[in-house]
């Protein structure tokens, strides 16, 4: 057994690559990358290494990376490994795991036998392992718990890239009206709107940057979800 540990901490790969050895007798080999471009071309080197994978990294974050692995090899079973259960990373990572595979999500705040217990379960035994917290988010952010739907969610990434709504409208097919209705329900979910608000109350903010504003502050978006949506608004955009 092969594992590749992605991560650009040098400290947290020599304690991964501890946490491998003990964890996994059965591991011949540990291979390191510090980060997901390094990450994405060794893992075509050894084509069935396992993977343990940082998610926030420079220049390729650790969910870019594993969507290009896994496109290429769904079989791989990676563990991310983050200090990260914001909704926008639970959401990044969601989006990319192919239908059967075997994945985790463990923070980094995780005890060691946690750890050890959740390489031995996703290499081993080819089970998914995700922490409660980011458990308890992936629930808020499927439309639980009176969280947002994804085509909500794909208009508010959309509205902070600054697109209008007749360009959100030809872009997810949908009807002008639809695109409107969606945006007074993210309105109101995150709090910037209520039907019976006072309109003098209302008038004191531009609703669409207030949104943007709050979903940040709240971690629905971040800066590695925006610059993933960007790359795919750009792939849209030439299309057209």
């Amino acid at each position: 057994m092969k594992v590749l540990i992605v991560e650009d901490d040098p400290l947290h790969r020599s304690y991964l690559h501890e946490a491998v050895r003990a964890a996994l007798p059965e591991c011949d080999s540990v291979i390191e990358a510090e980060n997901g471009t390094v990450g994405e071309r060794i893992a075509r080197e050894y084509k069935s290494a396992h993977i343990v994978m940082d998610l926030q990294m420079s220049p390729r974050n650790g969910i870019e990376a594993a969507r290009t692995i896994w496109k290429e090899r769904p079989e791989t079973r990676i563990l991310f490994w983050s200090n990260y259960s914001d909704e926008a990373y639970v959401r990044g990572v969601s989006r990319i795991v192919p239908d059967g595979a075997a994945y985790g999500y463990v923070l980094k705040s995780a005890s060691d036998d946690r750890l050890k217990l959740a390489l031995r379960s996703i290499f081993i035994e080819a089970q998914c392992v995700i922490d409660r917290e980011v458990r308890g988010m992936q629930q808020k952010s499927l439309g639980q718990t009176n969280g947002f739907t994804d085509s909500e969610y794909e208009i508010l990434v959309d509205i902070a890239l600054g697109l209008t709504d007749r360009a959100i409208a030809r872009r997810r097919n949908l009807s002008l009206r639809s695109v409107q209705n969606r945006l007074q329900h993210l309105y109101e979910k995150l709090g910037v709107h209520h039907p019976s608000m006072p309109e003098h109350e209302e008038g004191r903010f531009n609703l669409r940057s207030r949104a943007v504003t709050v979903a940040f502050l709240r971690k629905l978006l971040n800066y590695s979800a925006l610059e993933r949506a960007e790359a795919e608004l750009g792939e849209w955009l030439r299309t057209r």
